[in-house]
């Protein structure tokens, strides 16, 4: 293992000799990239370790030229601006070299791909707690999003037509709304239906990030009718029926790209090919899952019987309903019973319950969704994503994902993020720079009614 980072990994040229050096050869990178593919999980993580902690910053150099320049600040600016610069290449970590030379041989870029996918996985889990692990997953972050830039990947419209193994990666990839079979997928690339993906030529074949979008009169409040319910395959779109565009589904495909930016340019290259195709539409919105709200759910439900504040929770008028049904006392024993519907589903089972259920849980997911925050930003990770990119929590909508996924996840409600084109950018800087959601009155309206019916 020490043999193989020894031959591989290049010394960094001097600052005299940074632009004059020949690169290695490139059976080092290929030598390199057949030995870690080889390697069991665990070896790999001793591999990455070794590596990112011998091959990485020469921190005496740096440290002597940070002094040099502290010297030199009385100096001319020539002088500074030099020995700046000799700074930050010295900044510069020897594996970095090696990672730039698998870059350009053939099948790189995918492998540095997968490459940080495990280092991802290996900081993550705490397999590896090294500072030298996180600056090379960082390191390569930033040399990714340099090689996967908007400018350097193409939109690809995805239908029938396409060639079989890119279909067949779009089936594999629906993260959101599975594929259950090839009509399915058929109708998902049809009439009223459009794909689109981001490629890379690096890595011909691979789609990285995937947009479905339903072609509909009106703004949809439920998935069955997008992905379930269908007339017929052969039906023929009619440009008057199509007013509005829903984004159902989007899935990176990638791990290893975990936090480079392309979701959201997706949908800003997508809204643009839309709109050409379709002048007079005017509507553009998500239909999104909520994951993580019944979980979240269940712990409020937890400690407030923990705390013996149920009452706080549901109307009085609420409680006696779930009373009734299940038949549990009031206080306590009703939170319980309540706490475990919603663990097991079973109260979709229950007309009664559906109708009882529906004010309190999407008071409790407006909340959810506007009011739960990580550092003042929304703990949804999708309501996060489409609130960056600048769109509006528009819309909740009941029953909206029957399957038995959406409602282990979300009780079956779904949200509309809607995208007002002149208000994205405005909408955007305010949330990234002050923390602001823009929500809809309906939304507003339900956030009301929580506080005023709840005290978390």
């Amino acid at each position: 293992m020490e043999e193989i980072l020894r031959k591989t990994v290049a010394p960094l040229p001097t600052y005299e000799m940074r632009d004059k050096s020949p690169p290695p050869p490139e059976t080092n990178s290929l030598e390199f990239m057949h030995f870690y593919k080889s390697l069991e999980k665990e070896q790999k993580l001793e591999l990455l370790e070794k590596l990112s902690h011998d091959f990485g910053v020469d921190h005496r150099w740096a440290s002597d030229l940070a002094a040099k320049l502290l010297d030199t600040q009385g100096r001319d600016v020539a002088t500074i601006l030099q020995v700046e610069d000799r700074l930050r290449y010295s900044l510069t970590p020897r594996y970095r070299l090696l990672l730039t030379h698998i870059s350009r041989v053939q099948g790189g870029v995918k492998f540095l791909v997968d490459l940080r996918a495990d280092l991802i996985e290996f900081v993550s889990s705490k397999s590896s707690d090294s500072p030298h692990m996180r600056d090379l997953n960082s390191t390569l972050k930033s040399l990714l999003s340099e090689w996967f830039s908007v400018g350097l990947l193409r939109l690809e419209r995805i239908t029938w037509q396409s060639p079989c193994e890119i279909l067949q990666k779009i089936s594999q990839y629906e993260a959101v709304h599975p594929v259950r079979n090839w009509t399915d997928l058929k109708r998902r690339v049809g009439p009223y239906r459009r794909c689109y993906a981001f490629t890379h030529a690096s890595m011909p074949g691979e789609p990285l990030v995937v947009l479905h979008v339903a072609l509909t009169e009106d703004i949809a409040n439920n998935i069955q009718g997008i992905v379930r319910e269908f007339s017929t395959l052969e039906a023929d779109e009619d440009v008057n029926k199509i007013n509005a565009a829903i984004f159902y589904s989007i899935s990176s495909t990638q791990a290893g790209l975990q936090g480079v930016e392309l979701g959201n340019y997706l949908i800003k290259r997508v809204v643009r090919e839309l709109q050409s195709e379709f002048p007079h539409m005017a509507q553009f919105s998500s239909l999104s899952p909520i994951p993580g709200f019944s979980l979240w759910l269940q712990g409020v439900l937890g400690q407030h019987k923990k705390e013996g504040r149920a009452i706080e929770f549901l109307s009085e008028l609420e409680w006696r309903e779930v009373e009734d049904v299940t038949g549990a006392a009031p206080g306590a024993p009703a939170l319980e019973a309540l706490r475990r519907l919603i663990i097991t589903s079973e109260w979709i089972r229950s007309d009664r319950l559906i109708r009882a259920l529906e004010p309190p849980l999407m008071r409790l997911c407006a909340w959810y969704l506007y009011g739960e925050k990580r550092r003042g930003y929304a703990l949804n990770p999708v309501a996060n994503f489409h609130l960056q990119n600048g769109a509006t929590m528009w819309r909740l909508n009941w029953q909206a994902d029957t399957s038995p996924r959406g409602i282990a996840n979300s009780c079956g409600i779904m949200v509309n993020y809607r995208y007002f084109l002149q208000e994205t950018s405005t909408n955007s800087v305010a949330y990234m720079q002050n923390k602001v959601i823009k929500a809809s009155e309906h939304v507003l309206g339900l956030v009301s009614q929580f506080q005023k019916n709840s005290k978390l």
